[in-house]
């Protein structure tokens, strides 16, 4: 090689010798950086309900709206009506999760949902009485229903009774099909059955758990030939494919009531306050109250909904 050229590479090397240095600089900065996450992860894993409550709720300010509610409202057409209404008066968008009432008071006690639509009062009342809902209101009922093959085998259809009719039905070992998913329905059932005297769980053969929402139950009930516990306006919205008839509807005392309740922001920051409170105001005032106390009279000749907003819990009967 030729003097030369040694000595050019020389010179050409000092001259980026300073150059090589910030590169090197900016290189670890870029990596500091990079690593800093990292070093906060043990932090973030222990405040993980507060991450998990700002993936799925929707930020404060957002229009976007995180509904948790019982299937009943969702099988029996109501909230397909109730929430586009709801979005063109508002301007929020709500991205509805139908559950089992146990499920969407646990998604509201996680943080992860915005409000909750639910009905079962005992579990509700448990869940505000801890702190994590607040501004529970009603605003609705109808009634739960022992629906079953139009044979009756059990012999229920004379009764008034919705203890009775569950005696009848253990008694001649027909086949009941329960939702066994802690939702609303579920838990009035359990009720029943524990007021009839018959220990729960039941492991019984005539007795089935689907772990299903009411619609799925009910089309269960009708293959099977069974009894179920269901609301009226799933019941109704689903009649004409069922092969499954009312026989135990008199009893008053199985009132099924509607509330709504919006997530505790002081547990959950994230949560979008204001469009709870937005749903809540709509769903109990006039325009909500109207569609709500006129849903399936067009099409079953009765309302399947009671509107309720402004009444007392007591003087549901």
């Amino acid at each position: 090689m030729a003097p030369g050229s040694v000595i050019s590479k020389r010179r050409v090397l000092e001259r980026i010798a300073p150059l090589m240095t910030l590169v090197l600089v900016a290189a670890a900065c870029s990596s500091a950086s990079s690593s800093s996450p990292q070093a906060s992860a043990p932090a973030a894993s222990v405040a993980q309900p507060s991450a998990a409550a700002s993936a799925a709720a929707s930020p404060a300010g957002s229009t976007n709206l995180i509904l948790a509610t019982t299937t009943s409202l969702q099988d029996s057409g109501l909230l397909d009506v109730l929430v586009p209404a709801f979005e063109q008066a508002s301007g929020y968008t709500v991205k509805t999760v139908a559950v089992g009432t146990g499920q969407a008071l646990t998604m509201g006690q996680q943080g992860n949902a915005d409000v909750l639509f639910v009905h079962a009062p005992t579990q509700e009342q448990a869940f505000m009485d801890a702190g994590w809902g607040v501004d529970r209101r009603l605003v609705a009922h109808n009634y739960f229903w022992i629906v079953g093959p139009a044979a009756d085998p059990a012999g229920i259809s004379s009764l008034t009774s919705g203890v009775d009719g569950f005696k009848k039905i253990a008694a001649a070992k027909t086949t009941f099909v329960s939702r066994g998913d802690n939702s609303g329905t579920n838990t009035k059932e359990l009720a029943l059955w524990k007021s009839a005297g018959i220990t729960t769980p039941i492991t019984a053969s005539w007795y089935v758990s689907t772990g299903q929402g009411m619609g799925p139950t009910l089309q269960i009930a009708s293959q099977k030939g069974g009894y179920t516990l269901t609301d009226t306006a799933t019941f109704l919205a689903n009649k004409a494919n069922l092969s499954l008839a009312a026989l135990l509807k008199g009893d008053t005392s199985l009132i099924n009531i509607y509330s709504v309740i919006a997530v505790n922001p002081a547990k959950w920051p994230k949560v979008n306050a204001a469009g709870a409170k937005a749903l809540e105001d709509y769903v109990t005032g006039t325009a909500g109250q109207k569609i709500i106390g006129i849903f399936g009279s067009d099409k079953f000749g009765l309302a399947l909904f009671n509107p309720d907003a402004g009444k007392d819990y007591s003087s549901l009967k």
